[in-house]
């Protein structure tokens, strides 16, 4: 009774629950990623971090709904980019600072990069390989709600052999060199595979990344060699489904990733070498390809700098990196599945955008493209529920572009207007304080 009487007279209003009002969002025009077509006018209602309805017209607002005037605009589901490196980003000191560098020193940086990433439209990474767990640490810290950053999905550090792309001793002195093991993500046989799958699940990573062939940006000799065998590569795919981890497989070499994609990974990134017979197992497969074009396009550009790279990084650069955009383009040609990736930190965080363009470029339609960054890569990372299209249920991650990307693919270099997961982080092209 007396709980009743305090109600009635407001003494209670302080305690009572307060809701937040809808969003409404007036889009000019809607990019539908499951068909690839652009749609007119619609009304995209947020309630809290998701959308709760979708609706075509113009209809005004609800009077308690904050309305946002996107009638200029297309709007598109936040974009994923499947391949990123935020704890880090070129320079031509990158060797050097490794040994100059602390740990806090990559931490406080990755969050300007994540920041960048997010401004630039990403609401959505797969982060593939780290040192220190940086990354970790980082999707905690953006999740809790303490930086602005994108939604992060990491492989913490990337698996690999000894000598391998992975081995960050690789070019240094003996003494310094060590015996990296299974725990520091270094492997040399079935045992040590499962081991540190087990160690990266212990880690508390949500995918894995490993090396089955050489790389560009280490000290070897070599950037497309196998460099781990057939029965490493199923013991670590056998231990990831198991602790329920897909698995992506940097691979260069037409035999790294031909072993790679018997072995079961979940992805292919960059696939420079990829050959006919490579495609026709990827799509007996049902394997994604995650190109990174820019990334090539870059390290090619970079490698005609004196003393950008080391000699050995630079004569790979330039055998590597023009060749990747023409394999994209045969790749979407023989029907192979492909998910937007970039190799951000290999050119300057804040770029993703431009691997669209160079998606087109390749011959890859832009509605294509668009959904490839969308869509596709939310089946890449099995989270299709929450993520890659604009549909209710679904996290209320949108951006804004002012025009028709799929006239104008380079308008994705201009993202307008940026919500994630509800939330304002950018509108009328400025960065919003939160």
């Amino acid at each position: 009774m007396r709980y009743h009487l305090l109600l009635a007279t407001g003494l209670l209003a302080a305690t009572a629950p307060s809701f937040a009002a809808d969003t409404v969002l007036h889009c000019g025009q809607l990019f539908d990623s499951n068909s690839g077509k652009l749609l007119g006018p619609h009304n995209i209602t947020v309630r809290n971090d998701r959308i709760a309805e979708v609706r075509a017209g113009t209809a005004p607002a609800a009077a308690d709904a904050q309305a946002i005037d996107l009638s200029a605009q297309t709007c598109l589901p936040g974009l994923i980019d499947s391949h990123t490196h935020l704890t880090g980003e070129t320079s031509p000191t990158a060797f050097t600072d490794r040994f100059r560098l602390n740990t806090a020193d990559y931490a406080i940086r990755s969050t300007l990069y994540a920041n960048r990433t997010l401004q630039a439209g990403f609401t959505t990474v797969r982060n593939l390989g780290d040192g220190a767990n940086i990354s970790i640490a980082l999707r905690d810290a953006i999740n809790a709600g303490s930086i602005p950053g994108p939604r992060i999905f990491t492989a913490g550090s990337a698996i690999g052999s000894t000598g391998g792309h992975a081995d960050e001793t690789d070019g240094l002195r003996l003494d310094l060199q060590g015996d990296p093991g299974a725990k520091d993500s270094i492997i040399n046989g079935v045992d040590d595979a499962w081991k540190t799958v087990r160690q990266h699940y212990k880690d508390h990573v949500d995918v894995l990344k490993i090396m089955p062939s050489g790389g560009v940006l280490d000290q070897s000799g070599s950037a497309d060699n196998p460099q781990m065998t057939l029965d490493e590569i199923k013991a670590i795919v056998a231990a990831a489904h198991d602790y329920g981890l897909t698995v992506a497989a940097h691979a260069h070499g037409a035999e790294g990733i031909r072993r790679a994609v018997q072995g079961g990974v979940d992805s292919i990134e960059h696939g420079t070498y990829l050959d006919d017979a490579g495609m026709k197992l990827m799509k007996e497969r049902g394997t994604w390809y995650v190109p990174t074009i820019i990334a090539g396009k870059y390290v090619a550009e970079k490698a005609e700098v004196p003393g950008y790279y080391t000699p050995q990084v630079a004569a790979k650069a330039k055998q590597i990196g023009p060749l990747i955009q023409g394999t994209a383009g045969r790749a979407y040609k023989a029907g192979v599945k492909i998910a937007f990736g970039t190799d951000a930190a290999v050119y300057p965080h804040g770029q993703n955008a431009k691997e669209f363009a160079y998606m087109v470029e390749a011959g890859i339609p832009a509605s294509y493209a668009l959904q490839a960054a969308t869509k596709n890569a939310a089946e890449l990372l099995k989270k299709s529920k929450d993520l890659g299209s604009l549909e209710v249920g679904k996290y209320a991650d949108v951006v804004a572009v002012s025009g028709n990307p799929l006239d104008d693919i380079n308008l994705m270099q201009h993202v307008n207007f940026v919500m994630k997961a509800g939330k304002v982080y950018r509108q009328q092209d400025k960065p919003v304080n939160n």
